[in-house]
């Protein structure tokens, strides 16, 4: 069987050890979390936590049972096959060396990226997008050096279906 990419948005009681919880069932079942954003919803008595997990579809349809059998757990959603909006947040330091920045600072532009921070020897970047607008940043960046990166993995929504 092949492997494939699970989104999963759960939303959860806004409780502590919440997140512990979940992170334990994943680690105890020996399922991998490819990334995990979490934050509070609309309403602050809960959280949604994107989840994103590669396996094949037996370990991708576990996950999901076995979420939805947690107690802290209100409602699990697989959004893989749904129509959703998705965006992940980059922070990146990138090597300049000393020397000019008009490339870097274009490619910036190009990408619709902020300049967050400025030294003789760095630029810090931030850039958002889906996955692949990312990477593809990133791997322009690489000709310049990544110093120093960190993201926070996607969060997602459903889209409202629209009416007719």
């Amino acid at each position: 069987m092949s492997e494939r990419k699970k989104i999963i948005s759960v939303v959860v009681e806004n409780q502590p050890g919440v997140l512990a919880r979940i992170a334990g069932l994943f680690s105890s079942r020996n399922f991998n979390i490819e990334s995990l954003a979490v934050g509070e919803t609309e309403d602050p008595t809960t959280s949604r936590m994107t989840i994103v997990a590669k396996g094949d579809e037996i370990v991708l349809e576990q996950i999901e049972k076995q979420l939805n059998k947690l107690i802290d757990v209100i409602k699990v959603v697989d959004m893989t096959d749904e129509e959703y909006v998705e965006r992940e947040l980059a922070l990146i330091k990138i090597n300049t060396g000393g020397k000019d920045k008009t490339d870097l600072l274009q490619y910036v532009n190009i990408f619709k990226g902020k300049v967050m921070d400025t030294s003789p020897e760095t630029i810090m970047v931030e850039i958002t997008g889906n996955d692949e607008r990312i990477n593809a940043f990133l791997d322009v960046m690489k000709s310049f050096g990544i110093r120093e990166m960190v993201r926070t993995g996607p969060v997602a929504l459903i889209r409202e279906k629209k009416k007719n």
